[in-house]
């Protein structure tokens, strides 16, 4: 019965040991042959939309002529910095951070995002999305850095977010419905905290 018990463990130990590894590879390299690191994907409003490999895969720091950190190449923190950097001339006070630490939970709907020099609003708050927005999703079990994108198109009940990094097979563009409710505001997407939306006078 101890044999027995031992080889189980060992199994299970070989076993998590092959998942972490394929995890690993997955995440860090390039498993889809059809691209390359830097392809470029789709462009929204004249930014280009690169293709990263795994979504842990690096490659070098972006940044403008004069210093400031747009990010990781091609992370999805990147895109929507280059984005509100080339379309507004945009440079957030604290140009560091993982995907997750660009919403502040302990702001209220509308509250100012000091370190992102945007307004924040909650989703499921008096606030509709815009073309334009930063939008944020919390960590889950496979990404725990978060993600993060820009809302592409909005209609009376779906929003389309343009995003870079989504995964080697993901998709640039993906939609999800928007519901109103008494005068509140719900992407319908269970890891989305909310949006962040330049002051008017930067638009």
């Amino acid at each position: 019965m101890h044999k027995k018990v031992k080889r189980k463990m060992w199994m299970s130990l070989i076993i998590l040991f092959m998942a972490g590894g394929g995890y690993w590879f997955v995440t860090r390299s390039n498993p889809n042959m059809c691209h390359r690191a830097g392809d470029v994907l789709d462009v929204l409003d004249g930014v280009a939309i690169h293709y990263n490999g795994g979504i842990h895969a690096t490659h070098g720091r972006n940044r403008t002529p004069d210093g400031y950190n747009i990010g990781i190449r091609y992370q999805c923190v990147e895109f929507i910095k280059r984005y509100f950097w080339e379309r507004h001339k945009h440079r957030m006070p604290d140009s560091y951070g993982h995907a997750k630490d660009f919403f502040d939970p302990q702001l209220p709907d509308g509250g100012w995002n000091a370190r992102r020099a945007m307004v924040q609003h909650v989703n499921g708050g008096g606030t509709k999305p815009a073309k334009g927005d930063l939008v944020v999703f919390r960590p889950w079990l496979f990404n725990r850095y978060g993600h993060v994108a820009i809302v592409a198109s909005v209609s009376n009940n779906t929003v389309e977010i343009a995003q870079q990094n989504p995964g080697p097979w993901g998709k640039t563009r993906t939609s999800y419905p928007l519901v109103c409710t008494e005068n509140h505001w719900f992407i319908e997407h269970p890891r989305l905290l909310g949006w962040l939306r330049l002051p008017a006078t930067k638009t």
